[in-house]
Formats: structure tokens, C-alpha cells, sequence
């Protein structure tokens, strides 16, 4: 697989186990296999970091994000590494994740959106092979009124691996104007494989919109078969709709050029599932 560190070449590494951003940071910043990090961005900031595991290890993330402050967090596991990511949102903030699992790994999310206007978008894709185990945790806390989140997560599983998504929405009481929506859609690309699928909501507001879903199917035989009349072999008709299928997800990285090098991971990828 492409080495993983070579995507953040040119990216400022962060120095430390914690960060205060108080302006606006227009250059991402990257961490390598943290093991306790501490960020707080205080209102009105704004920072793009991207967070890379690449051996297998315990990592606790707790992030900060106030009152109309911006994060956009980009995980990237390439080892079988264990993550717990703590944000907590202030009124009017922003903060979106963009997951992505190269094979088996734990990642646990939690989101607290404690300020009225507070948005969330976290987005995930998992890659699963031969005996590979992978596993998505995502809770979102609605404990205010007028807060937005979207949950979208995706999941390939080839061999005999297993892929897991749990997933939580939770609408305190009189978190009135929650919108909200979770959403789990899933490939099997051999008869062995294995993904459980969890979307769940528990509300205690009645003012609220909130929906969820999970599908888990096979991939388009009919679309391969259109590809291979067209001179692809079925190896590269497969690996172009594994690659639409994840592409909407990593677009959400905020970075071109990260997006098309984690399309360069995934199609790596899918080459040994």
C-alpha cells in the first residue's frame, strides 16, 4: 500500500500533545499515531487537521470547538488502531469528520452539540479483506435546541472479514428543532463477508426531524457488465464502482488533494480484497 505518511508531504505537523487555535488557519495541520491530544478552537477560529494512525495503538482525541468556530477533522487508519474522538460544539460552530478504514480498526466518535445552531457532518468509509475486522462507533448528542448533524458511512467487506457500523443520533429533552439524519450503506463483495449495520435514534424532543437507514447489498452486476462490453476487464469494472461508491464520502476531506490520495489508497485497496 502507498505509505500512508507520504499523503501529508507539504502538510505542517503539530507539535505537542495540545493546541489552541484562536484565527483562522488556512493550511491543514497533520498528527502521526497520537496517543492523548488536546485541541480547543476558540470562537471564531477555524482549522483543517488531519489525523493518521499508522501502527497499531490507543488514541483519545479531545476536541474543542467554540462559539462560531470551524474544524474540519480528516482520520485516516492504515493500522489496526483504536480511536475515541471527544468533540464538544459551541453555539453556531461547525465541525465535520471524515473517516476512513484501510483495514481493521476501531474508531469511536463522539459528538456533544451543547450550543443552539450547532452543526455536525461526519462521514466514514470502511475497507475490509481476508480476515480483517473493522469497527465505526459514531453517537451524536443533541442536547440543545436548533442543532443540525448528518451521519453518512459506507462499508466494503471482500474474504471472510467483518464490518461494523453502531450508530446513535440521541434528542435530549426539549432539544426542540433537531434535524438530523444517519445514514449506513454497505457492499459485500464475497459470500463470506460479513457487515452489521446500526443506525439508531432515541429521542425526548417532540419538535424534531430526524431519519435513518442502512442497506447492505451486492455490488451492480448489471453496471459491471455494461463496463466489460466497453473492453475494462472485471477487475478494473469493479474497482471504478467501489471507487463511485466511496468517492462522495472522501470529497468531504476539504482538501483536493487529500481526496484524490486517499482515492489512490482505496483503489490500492481493492486490489487485495
Amino acid at each position: 500500500m502507498m505509505a500512508i505518511t507520504e499523503i501529508l508531504n507539504g502538510f505542517a505537523r503539530v507539535e505537542g500533545s495540545v493546541l489552541r487555535v484562536d484565527d483562522v488557519r488556512e493550511q491543514p495541520l497533520a498528527i502521526v499515531d497520537p496517543c492523548d491530544f488536546q485541541l480547543e478552537v476558540t470562537a471564531g477560529g477555524s482549522l483543517r487537521l488531519i489525523v493518521v494512525h499508522t501502527a497499531p495503538h490507543e488514541s483519545h482525541l479531545e476536541l474543542r470547538v467554540e462559539k462560531n468556530a470551524r474544524l474540519e477533522l480528516t482520520e485516516i487508519f492504515a493500522a489496526d488502531a483504536r480511536s475515541y474522538v471527544h468533540m464538544l460544539q459551541g453555539e453556531d460552530s461547525y465541525a465535520s469528520v471524515t473517516a476512513v478504514q484501510v483495514g481493521a480498526s476501531q474508531a469511536n466518535y463522539l459528538m456533544d452539540l451543547n450550543g443552539h445552531g450547532a452543526e455536525n457532518r461526519t462521514d466514514g468509509v470502511f475497507l475490509v479483506g481476508g480476515e480483517e475486522h473493522s469497527v465505526m462507533k459514531l453517537r451524536t448528542n443533541h442536547n440543545v435546541p436548533l442543532c443540525t448533524s448528518r451521519g453518512y458511512v459506507k462499508g466494503i467487506a471482500g474474504g471472510h472479514s467483518v464490518g461494523e457500523f453502531h450508530g446513535l443520533v440521541y434528542v435530549a429533552f426539549d432539544a426542540q428543532r433537531t434535524d438530523a439524519e444517519q445514514q449506513s450503506r454497505n457492499i459485500l463483495m464475497s459470500d463470506a463477508a460479513r457487515i452489521v449495520t446500526k443506525p439508531q435514534l432515541e429521542i425526548y424532543a417532540d419538535d424534531v426531524k430526524c431519519n435513518h437507514g442502512a442497506t447492505v447489498g451486492q455490488m451492480d452486476s448489471e453496471a459491471i457488465y455494461y463496463m466489460r462490453q466497453r473492453g475494462l476487464s472485471e477487475m478494473d469494472a469493479r474497482r471504478l464502482q467501489i471507487e463511485g461508491f466511496v468517492a462522495d464520502v472522501l470529497r468531504h476531506c476539504g482538501d483536493e488533494n487529500l481526496a484524490m490520495s486517499l482515492m489512490g489508497v482505496v483503489a490500492e485497496k481493492m486490489q487485495r480484497i
